[in-house]
């Protein structure tokens, strides 16, 4: 959990605690510094998702305030159980949406804390969503796991679960269930499918012709969609659509990518996100290809590094922030509705070309 979030965290449990009561003033930033061991600008951003949250108020020459409970009546406090947070790069900015959206105000949003040495990522999910269901929360944004064998079985056990409290949950960005199956809860993203079939279109018009898609292992279900929208791209072109173009690997792992390159070389990869994309990058620079004129290179996200890589990365942009506050829409929507059909809330997704594509390159 970046350091922001575990002061935020801090100084939630105290005011939900009593430790800190209603009217009682925060201590100073320079205090909290001293107390947290953090910088400035790291309690300075803790102490203004308080006030998004809508648990504390800045008074202008006297401080900040614990916000009286008359100030916030029929105030919901929400759970974000989003076990990838800080290695899944759309999630922070997603989480900043919320705080930032204008319903925010009167409502607080929880980062659950969890300790334990040596917690898997399962486990830690699992015992989140315990605390979520004990304190009774209002609802729980819920990202469901990746990049874990067991992880099916977990985010269906931990959905079952909310279910059987009563909890409202809204997803973030991917189903609970395996692609292509849809699940009983509200969903806030982008087409996924849709986003696979524009990159590869992009690629096509291009003129790439032997286009590889690359995922990595136990991937969430917003990759397989990708995937689809890759192949269905690739036969609206009459490209051709090879099994063997399909591959789920290590991007990190030399001897892997060396054999993918090597007997019919791809002319492009469609990374299924921005971070596979990255690390193979890397990895094809250190094998002496070159990114785009030996091997065209694009990603989905536009995470915040996209345009900073060796070789800028061409991929689609998902409106993070406006998720953000989608999901919290339709939180609200939920808690007040629970008779409301699952609804799946998906926003536009944008074309950000840059060098890895090859666009710029002249064509003989």
């Amino acid at each position: 959990m970046p350091k922001y979030q575990r002061v935020y965290a801090a100084l939630w449990r105290d005011i939900e605690s009593g430790r800190l009561r209603e009217g009682d003033r925060l201590p100073s930033e320079a205090e909290l510094e001293r107390k947290f061991g953090a910088s400035r600008i790291t309690v300075g951003r803790a102490v203004r998702d308080l006030q998004a949250a809508g648990l504390v108020e800045r008074r202008a020459g006297s401080g900040t305030f614990i916000k009286s409970r008359a100030h916030i009546a029929g105030a919901f406090s929400f759970g974000l159980l989003i076990p990838d947070l800080g290695e899944t790069e759309i999630f922070e900015p997603i989480c900043q949406g919320m705080m930032a959206s204008p319903l925010a105000r009167e409502h607080a949003l929880i980062w659950g804390s969890v300790h334990g040495a040596g917690q898997t990522k399962d486990d830690h999910a699992w015992q989140l969503c315990r605390q979520y269901i004990d304190r009774r929360v209002s609802g729980v944004f819920f990202a469901p796991l990746e990049s874990t064998r067991g992880k099916d079985d977990v985010n269906k056990r931990i959905a079952d679960a909310l279910d059987e409290a009563g909890i409202p949950v809204v997803l973030l960005d991917r189903t609970v269930l395996p692609y292509p199956r849809r699940g009983r809860h509200d969903l806030v993203g982008i087409d996924n499918r849709r986003a696979g079939y524009v990159i590869t279109e992009h690629l096509l018009r291009l003129n790439a012709h032997r286009i590889t898609f690359v995922g990595q292992p136990h991937s969430a279900p917003t990759v397989d969609a990708r995937e689809a929208g890759y192949r269905e791209a690739l036969y609206t072109w009459d490209a051709p659509v090879e099994r063997r173009r399909i591959q789920r690997i290590d991007p990190e792992d030399a001897a892997v990518v060396r054999s993918l390159m090597s007997s019919n070389p791809p002319e492009a990869i469609v990374c299924a996100n921005d971070r596979t994309a990255a690390r193979l990058m890397r990895t094809l620079l250190r094998l002496d290809y070159r990114v785009p004129q030996d091997i065209r290179l694009v990603g989905i996200d536009d995470v915040e590094y996209a345009s900073l890589l060796p070789v800028p990365l061409t991929t689609l942009r998902q409106p993070t922030r406006q998720i953000g506050d989608a999901a919290l829409t339709a939180m609200l929507e939920r808690v007040a509705r629970r008779d409301l059909p699952a609804r799946d809330i998906l926003l536009h997704a944008d074309l950000i070309v840059r060098d890895s594509c090859g666009a710029s390159l002249k064509v003989d």
